[in-house]
């Protein structure tokens, strides 16, 4: 296990995609949920315990080598919105390029061949995890921190939003991302034996409903 890979993954620089999409942020200002500091913590709180822990799960089970076709479709199965599973695997493509560059590896090469238009993002990023030698808890971690930082990044352009309050926010929310992981890898070992349903199914219909109503807007300054 490498922590420097672990690093080289989570970075924000690392040419996945995920700079294009806001995790919901765009339509939640739109729509006034999110205004400032505070409203900002309430929906990445929110969007940890659901979106965030389903995708940490997906990961994590991804990373332990559980078969990636049947992650995907559990994925698919907890993303109602078509929209959502649209930027997921978009997402998921581009990740895809970024780690077969990075982390040659028989797997990815494997899951391009099944899902050439791209699969679900956070199985790309278990298995990305896995060729680079991290493990479960890791591609926990990545994907859990994903899901509050793209949109605390995102809120920093959208709203002029201090980069301090935005960073203030992911900080404190650091210990709950901690907890999200755990429970996600332990889910995720649960599925050896009691396959995909043992994974979490958060529901977010806020997210849902928000990302189809953002799927339509004729000028949007995120994909998602």
């Amino acid at each position: 296990m490498s922590r420097a890979a672990l690093l080289v993954l989570a970075d924000g620089r690392f040419p996945a995609g995920g700079h294009a999409h806001s995790g919901g942020a765009e339509a939640a200002v739109k729509a006034g949920r999110i205004k400032g500091a505070a409203s900002l913590a309430d929906f990445c709180r929110g969007r940890l315990h659901t979106a965030g822990s389903v995708a940490a799960a997906l990961s994590a089970a991804a990373a332990l080598g559980i078969d990636p076709v049947a992650l995907d479709r559990a994925a698919d199965a907890r993303t109602p919105s078509p929209a959502l599973r649209v930027a997921a695997r978009k997402l998921g493509r581009q990740l895809m390029r970024a780690a077969r560059s990075t982390w040659p590896s028989a797997e990815l090469d494997a899951l391009a061949r099944e899902f050439p238009k791209g699969a679900h993002q956070p199985v790309v990023l278990g298995l990305t995890a896995r060729a680079a030698g991290l493990g479960p808890v890791d591609a926990a971690h990545c994907a859990a921190y994903e899901s509050v930082s793209g949109p605390a990044s995102a809120t920093v352009r959208l709203l002029s939003l201090d980069p301090f309050d935005a960073t203030g926010v992911l900080a404190r929310l650091a210990p709950e991302v901690d907890q999200v992981v755990d429970r996600a890898v332990e889910a995720a070992r649960r599925v050896v034996d009691e396959g995909v349903d043992a994974l979490p199914a958060g529901s977010a219909p806020l997210l849902e409903i928000g990302a189809e109503v953002h799927a339509a807007w004729p000028v949007r300054l995120f994909a998602s």
